[in-house]
């Protein structure tokens, strides 16, 4: 059973996504016939390559948030993360153009290390204040997960995968997806948002009951809090 997951590093709800998932799997009995994967979604892929900015700036240009509206959102995002093991640093995280990233992510899957390149990815975001967005930092972030520094200079000159992430993108298009994180199993069964560990556990439960599927099985549901449709 496959988990396309949908997401982007410089959003905070995807790491609360995924450690709601891991959470899930943890206790599934099947866990070990379980592949997840991870798919590019860039949150502002029109942001400049060279963007430097405070994630608190940002936040305060895009939706004209004041100070004390951005402290209490990552406040009460900061406690979620908590209890979930996250330790979120909102005043260090800067912003960044979020594609080689993605085509980093894309690099790593190939080399069997995805999972621990995009957490990788996201602890850096989030927790040390790095900018993810800038070549020297993903690649020292690349050697951390165990890839090849070299390789990944080289994919990231060549553009190697940056057809994979439109072709990601424009699978979410296709799905409707309008936000992440977002979850898709087997092609079948849905869930968007850091869901809790209970819908993300009958999320795992609908779709490996739901194996094996048929074409006209593919069609996608969705879950909420009670649960997901067959």
């Amino acid at each position: 059973m496959r988990i396309d997951v949908w997401s982007d590093v410089v959003c905070p709800w995807c790491w609360l996504g995924k450690a709601r998932l891991e959470k899930a799997l943890a206790s599934f009995p099947q866990r070990e016939h379980v592949e997840v994967v991870f798919r590019s979604f860039e949150l502002d892929p029109r942001a400049p390559k060279d963007l430097d900015i405070s994630s608190n700036e940002l936040l305060a240009k895009k939706y004209s948030l004041g100070s004390a509206q951005i402290d209490a959102l990552h406040e009460r995002l900061r406690g979620t993360g908590l209890a979930d093991g996250i330790d979120f640093r909102f005043d260090r995280a800067r912003t960044s153009n979020t594609l080689e990233a993605h085509q980093v992510i894309h690099l790593a899957r190939e080399r069997g290390r995805q999972l621990a390149m995009v957490d990788r990815l996201f602890r850096a975001q989030f927790h040390e204040g790095v900018r993810v967005g800038d070549r020297e930092q993903l690649v020292r972030l690349a050697t951390d997960s165990g890839l090849d520094a070299a390789e990944v200079r080289s994919a990231l000159d060549d553009q190697r995968f940056a057809a994979a992430v439109r072709d990601d993108q424009a699978q979410a298009r296709a799905l409707g997806v309008s936000g992440v994180p977002f979850f898709l199993v087997d092609g079948a069964v849905a869930v968007s948002g850091a869901q809790a560990v209970d819908v993300f556990r009958k999320l795992l439960e609908k779709g490996w009951e739901r194996r094996p599927l048929t074409g006209a099985d593919a069609a996608a549901g969705a879950c909420d809090d009670d649960g997901c449709p067959v």
